[in-house]
């Protein structure tokens, strides 16, 4: 078991290095002068050459590239802001808790309405329920997340008031973000988990439980839905990593002070090194998470386990 979690861990390696490979050079190969955004238009000309010399915009890519490994790996810093000079780990790792909980949230959400529904409609396949929950299944996963947010706050905070439109302090301020970001990942979650547990209570060893005339309840919980789970876990991990994606545009919308809201500002203003932060939190989170599935994997299935003994 401990060979196959470091196998686990030195994959993650590659992986964050391509992640900060593909963010650096896709802004360094932006158009537009950082210095002449930051410092505006009546900078002159030794104002501009003395920012891009603190922040190393003099250097090529290939050095620029490898200290900025250099100084993320062995000292911890992500560079410093172009706005207000301040260290991007240490602006980035206090919003970050905020992006997490927030996909947390929504992941939460989705489980608790994809799972649930997605065992019913696959008990009674064909059925009523079954073709309204996969109609409201196809919407959720075609409907954006800015555009539902939007309606949502229409919906309910300008037409009924019930809940605040912006915020994520109090429990009613959480609920629309939630809502938002957690129905889109619940259509999915319930299409897999139909579709999985079709599969799995079609086995002749469901057949032989029901022959055997134990309860349907009890055969759909313990024997249909631990071996249906391994894809549903699947989708779980790679929809929270979506979801910390999704939230860049949800905290906008709903005023969250998240990583995502603090990316889009940056981006706005050509603050590269808050973006490689921000990109580099979320993907070091994904992959964490990737490794907690596949973790979970070697539990739920005995096969994983033996390969590795």
């Amino acid at each position: 078991m401990l060979r196959y979690i470091a196998r686990r861990l030195l994959l993650l390696i590659p992986v964050i290095l391509g992640v900060t490979l593909i963010t650096f050079t896709m802004l360094y190969f932006t158009p537009g002068d950082p210095a002449r955004l930051t410092l505006g238009e009546q900078a002159g000309a030794e104002q501009l050459e003395q920012f891009r010399e603190i922040h190393g915009l003099n250097d090529g890519y290939v050095v620029r590239f490898v200290n900025y490994i250099k100084n993320a790996v062995f000292h911890q810093d992500l560079g410093l802001s172009y706005r207000n000079r301040q260290p991007v780990f240490a602006e980035v790792a206090s919003r970050f808790p905020t992006t997490l909980k927030l996909a947390g949230l929504g992941v939460l959400v989705a489980i608790s309405i994809g799972i649930p529904v997605g065992i019913i409609s696959a008990t009674k396949q064909y059925s009523l329920f079954d073709s309204v929950s996969m109609i409201f299944a196809l919407i959720g996963v075609s409907m954006p997340n800015f555009w539902q947010g939007m309606l949502m706050i229409l919906f309910f905070s300008v037409y009924l008031k019930w809940l605040p439109s912006s915020g994520f302090n109090t429990f009613q301020q959480m609920i629309l973000p939630a809502l938002t970001i957690g129905t889109s990942t619940a259509a999915v979650i319930t299409r897999m988990t139909r579709s999985s547990m079709l599969e799995v209570i079609r086995q002749d060893y469901i057949r032989t439980a029901r022959a055997k005339g134990q309860k349907e309840s009890k055969i759909i919980t313990r024997h249909a839905l631990g071996n249906a789970m391994i894809p549903i876990v699947t989708v779980i991990g790679l929809q929270f990593g979506y979801l910390l994606g999704g939230a860049v545009l949800t905290e906008s919308i709903f005023g969250i002070p998240g990583v995502g809201r603090l990316m889009v500002d940056a981006i706005k203003q050509k603050d590269y090194p808050v973006v490689q932060g921000g990109v580099l939190f979320i993907a070091v989170t994904f992959s964490v998470v990737n490794l907690f599935i596949d973790i979970l994997y070697a539990y739920l299935d005995p096969r994983i386990r033996s390969q590795y003994k």
